[in-house]
């Protein structure tokens, strides 16, 4: 598939790969959410996108939890994955039962409420036990329907483990994640398109080490980031869900 795209498009995949790249391992986790909405602009099917950027994420978390599987918060993703797992596994299957218009607009509608509350600097914020439960079954199946569940999640793992933890243990939980996806795709014989996430690995390992050398600048910058991020996620994805709106 990827071969048959035009130059252009090659191109701009290419650079979308590097900054998914760079997004996930500067702050840890939204590398799906903000890269996939442009994706789509590229190419509007998110069950070619999906799979290679699952990939990804499984080879680089690997990566980088290699020698830090030490600073992971175990106890706490034990207890979060009761909730995010079973989550995870309802989107996935919502995934590759429902229309792609459907998946589409979903992707493009959660994408906006992030850059809406990142451009006005809203938090969610976790408070008891009852809504952690439901942040967490709501991500998983964010999770598992577009891979955007991260910035759900974080709410409450924030919460519950210390800020030096959270890239490294939601690295392992993307690492599983993923796995179930990929492995249920496969099984109902969804290609995993492995060749053309090769060919994109290179410009996304320029993202990832980029990312990696500027994570300790952008969590001291966070507010300010996400909100740049965030007006710009409000643009693309107004602008992708009138697009997808107006050819239905």
């Amino acid at each position: 598939m990827f071969t048959e795209f035009t130059l252009n498009q090659i191109l701009l995949s290419g650079l979308l790969f590097v900054f998914a790249g760079f997004i996930r391992s500067g702050l840890g986790f939204g590398g799906a959410a903000l890269g996939l909405p442009l994706m789509l602009f590229v190419y509007d099917q998110p069950l070619y996108w999906l799979p290679m950027i699952g990939i990804h994420l499984l080879f680089f978390s690997a990566l980088t939890l290699r020698t830090r599987l030490n600073n992971v918060n175990w106890d706490y993703l034990k207890q979060a994955s009761l909730y995010v797992i079973p989550g995870a596994l309802v989107g996935v299957f919502g995934l590759i039962s429902l229309p792609n218009l459907w998946l589409v607009i979903f992707i493009y509608s959660i994408t906006l409420f992030y850059g809406f509350i990142w451009l006005m600097n809203i938090r969610l914020q976790s408070n008891s036990r009852w809504w952690d439960h439901f942040l967490l079954l709501t991500g998983g199946y964010v999770a598992g329907i577009s891979l955007s569940g991260a910035p759900i999640m974080v709410a409450v793992f924030m919460r519950n483990i210390t800020p030096s933890q959270l890239r490294n243990t939601m690295f392992v939980l993307w690492f599983v994640l993923v796995s179930i996806k990929l492995a249920t795709l496969a099984a109902f014989g969804f290609s995993l398109y492995f060749t053309d996430a090769l060919l994109l690995l290179p410009v996304a390992a320029i993202g990832h080490i980029i990312g990696l050398r500027l994570h300790d600048a952008i969590l001291q910058n966070d507010q300010f980031f996400k909100q740049i991020v965030g007006g710009a996620l409000l643009i693309i994805c107004l602008l992708g869900l009138y697009n997808t709106l107006r050819v239905t």
